[in-house]
């Protein structure tokens, strides 16, 4: 997809429709904001096969001038599929802030109250910021549960509700106004219709190779492969610790019990422990069906302990380098860290580290602009000092759950 053009899902109340959106870019010292449409028109289709026919048709519109529209007009139907992170369901907003005040009802808010400001804008639809401008809340939403904990954060939260409740039909109708459907060739369209028929046929090709290339790296692995349990390496300012984890559909589950993950300082002294009897009564792993393959190797004194890179999660510098910037980070690290940190918190049922982490809070913002750059997203500004203290809140929670041996 051309980076700075995308296509978006809008959940209006004429249905759900698909259109362009170009982010803000700088052009001959100006910055520029548009969607697809002409004059006075937003341009909205029902399905990616009439905006792709669109696309490859039309004469006229307000993105024929944008430095990568070139681009766009050799994109597949498929590529012009809006994903799940731009796809906006404006009039599901009422529903939503019905739900508990958690980080994904107020990210997903977030996200909605952005591109709505953004068509306001682009559109000059004075309706749609008269009421995102009439409670403080709207304005809020990008700190996350933050701004509405406390007893003035539930008041803005309750200000926001009310401005759903009694105006939100205003936001929608002034939007559904400008909506317009052109007309595309018919032929056109049957093309991108059986191009997308193709493309979800080869993706379900290619999710059964995807199966079948785990199966091949699982045999590559040996007998770790076979059991399903992998040895892992977590590396701290205290050193390295070497432990098991194994996944049980999608649980992690990890060598320990009572929420401790038992560690080591070497791979021999693990597989000395894995060989005691007593010693391993009662871990977590005893759930998992290949448990009693893995002991039996270790009393026979026939296990062999390797950890491979994928498993390494190193732990230290990575909160000097977020302290420093996202361009500082090395995202593989991060995104192996991160990994580790939801894995443990929740093989004991702590949602926290998910939480902190979510896009819609300082530190998720951080981390998920390292781990899925875009040009298309602003990057986050220093200093990062609450993110730094956050990360480290979540390290240090961890380093508690590690029983060293």
């Amino acid at each position: 997809m051309a980076q700075d053009i995308v296509p978006i899902e809008l959940g209006l109340p004429q249905g759900d429709v698909v259109t362009l959106w170009a982010p803000r870019w700088r052009e001959d010292g100006e910055e520029w904001e548009a969607f697809l449409g002409h004059e006075d028109d937003l341009y909205a289709f029902p399905d990616p096969a009439h905006l792709a026919a669109f696309v490859r048709t039309a004469k006229e519109h307000d993105l024929d001038d944008h430095p990568a529209w070139h681009v766009v007009t050799q994109l597949g139907a498929d590529d012009l599929s809006p994903d799940e992170d731009h796809q906006y369901d404006l009039v599901g907003v009422p529903e939503l802030v019905a739900e508990p005040l958690d980080t994904w009802t107020v990210g997903e808010l977030a996200d909605i109250v952005s591109i709505a400001r953004s068509l306001a804008d682009v559109c000059e639809l004075d309706a749609v910021h008269e009421v995102l401008d009439s409670a403080d809340g709207f304005a809020m939403l990008d700190q996350g549960t933050f701004a509405f904990s406390g007893k003035d954060g539930q008041r803005r939260w309750t200000e926001l509700c009310k401005v759903v409740v009694e105006r939100w039909d205003e936001l929608l109708d002034a939007i559904d106004a400008v909506v317009t459907v052109p007309e595309v060739p018919a032929d056109a369209v049957a093309t991108a219709e059986a191009e997308l028929a193709e493309a979800l046929a080869d993706d379900d090709t290619s999710d059964e190779s995807d199966v079948d290339e785990v199966d091949l790296t699982e045999d590559d692995l040996g007998f770790w492969g076979e059991v399903g349990i992998d040895p892992i390496c977590i590396i701290t300012s205290t050193g390295a610790h070497y432990s098991l984890r194994c996944y049980l559909g999608d649980d992690p589950v990890f060598l320990g019990s009572d929420g401790k993950i038992d560690v080591f300082p070497s791979t021999r002294a693990l597989a000395r422990f894995l060989a005691d009897d007593e010693a391993v009564a009662g871990t977590d792993l005893e759930r998992v069906s290949t448990w009693p393959e893995v002991r039996e190797k270790a009393t026979a004194g026939e296990l062999e302990i390797e950890v491979l890179d994928d498993n390494t999660y190193v732990l230290t510098g990575l909160d000097a380098d977020l302290a420093a910037g996202p361009s500082e980070v090395d995202p593989t690290q991060l995104d192996l860290a991160e990994e580790l940190l939801m894995d443990a918190a929740a093989w004991v049922g702590d949602s926290s580290v998910e939480q902190a982490l979510q896009p819609s809070q300082p530190l998720g913002w951080l981390v998920s602009f390292v781990l899925q750059p875009s040009p298309n997203r602003l990057p986050p500004s220093g200093p990062f000092d609450a993110e730094v203290e956050a990360w480290r809140k979540l390290v240090e929670t961890l380093e508690t759950r590690l029983r060293t041996h």
